[in-house]
């Protein structure tokens, strides 16, 4: 069991961001020993960690560096990438969309480069649950290393499955290392891939009734898709479509504008939730578009 820290202490492990006069990051895990060399000179670790968190530390050329432990943000934007990662905008959304807490259990497919898995874990905490797919070898030793590296270790509420979630509750899946999924036993379920829709099967047979689905794409064309396949099942509430975007502002003195550069598009997030197995949604009171589906469209009766 860690011991209680003292207010502002760092030690070997910890993950700390020093910042620049000119506002640049660097991000370092504390090694007794080690120096991070810049080219304004070295700053050795064992100096950072007696400073401790919130102060300033000088480099061999004199330049000061502000000592910040890093935040999940902070480390996603620097952590090593196999996929890009879900910026934090996008994740803390994911995250209150999926209405997650500690002990909620989620499972997520394409856990890319771990980004939003460590915000998964850290949303369901110690006694939670997250189970993540990723297709490619490669991609889930990424995110392996990097949850890894900001845990300190791997959670034991975390289960990492190289594979495809679309085959997750076949009858034929499972080894002796691999705990079965149990059919409704999930409360959010988040679709990070090329292709959600194909995944929607499994994605309702992991969800118990009013659970919630995200899906997080990155085009329009795969947002209408997602949206009409959701809808032709027949056992999802209507989808909501959303995307997040943040600007930030230059203050100095009585200049306050808008930055020129902000953090845009990156993804939407399509968000519904299941209904009830035998429950039949209302038809929709809105009426779409004239021409929205093409002139000579009829609608599919639903499938569930």
């Amino acid at each position: 069991m860690e011991q209680q820290r003292v207010p502002g202490e760092l030690r070997p492990g910890d993950i700390v961001q020093l910042t620049d006069p000119k506002g640049h990051p660097h991000t370092i895990t504390l090694e007794p020993g080690k120096t991070f060399h810049t080219h304004r000179g070295g700053l050795a670790h064992d100096d950072i960690m007696a400073a401790g968190e919130g102060s300033v530390v000088t480099s061999a050329s004199g330049t000061p560096y502000v000592i910040l432990r890093s935040r999940l943000e902070d480390f996603t934007l620097g952590m090593p990438r196999g996929a890009t990662v879900v910026y934090p905008k996008d994740s803390a959304r994911i995250v209150a969309a999926c209405g997650l807490s500690e002990g909620s259990r989620a499972l997520e497919a394409g856990a890319g480069s771990g980004a939003l898995t460590c915000a998964l874990l850290t949303a369901v905490g110690p006694s939670g649950r997250l189970v993540s797919f990723e297709r490619r070898e490669d991609f889930a030793q990424i995110a392996a290393s990097n949850v890894t590296r900001w845990f300190g270790q791997q959670p034991a509420s975390w289960q990492l499955r190289v594979g495809d979630l679309a085959d997750a509750f076949a009858p034929s899946l499972g080894g002796a290392d691999e705990t079965p999924l149990t059919t409704g036993s999930f409360d959010a379920v988040v679709l990070d891939m090329l292709a959600p829709w194909d995944c929607l099967d499994s994605a309702r047979a992991a969800l118990r009734p009013g659970g919630v689905l995200v899906g997080y794409v990155a085009t329009t064309t795969q947002l209408s898709r997602l949206a009409e396949s959701l809808r032709l099942a027949g056992c999802w509430v209507e989808p909501r479509a959303e995307e997040s975007m943040v600007r930030t502002w230059h203050l100095e003195g009585l200049a306050v504008r808008p930055d020129h550069r902000m953090v845009g598009h990156t993804g939407f997030l399509l968000i519904t939730r299941r209904l009830a197995d035998g429950a039949v949604l209302p038809p929709r009171r809105t009426r779409p578009a004239k021409g929205a589906y093409g002139a000579d469209y009829t609608p599919p009766e639903p499938t569930g």
